[in-house]
């Protein structure tokens, strides 16, 4: 979570810790520090490859929320949605609340 936030925030141009509080009493009795996934299997079996990358997420998602609170975004994600995927990707629905 930590990198996420780091990659979120940092992104948007602000500090996580400013603004997050974290509750002691959501963690695990046996934390892990670092979790790290593996493709490996989907990539051999199923020929997957990843079409974004954890950064590029991270900004795509930065975007959505920025816009959907009527804030100008620093544009990356939205951006790198339209250089991976052209014209597939309709950005304006995807800035949704979960509220509507």
């Amino acid at each position: 979570m930590r990198e996420f936030l780091d990659e979120t925030f940092g992104y948007a141009g602000l500090d996580w810790q400013k603004y997050v509080v974290i509750d002691q009493r959501y963690f695990r009795p046996t934390e892990v520090d670092y979790l790290m996934a593996d493709a490996s299997l989907a990539r051999k079996e199923l020929g997957w490859e990843p079409k974004i990358c954890f950064k590029d997420l991270a900004r795509i998602m930065v975007d959505a929320d920025m816009e959907l609170f009527n804030l100008t975004p620093p544009g990356e994600g939205k951006r790198i949605l339209e250089e991976k995927f052209g014209d597939w990707h309709r950005w304006e629905h995807q800035v949704i609340s979960m509220e509507r």
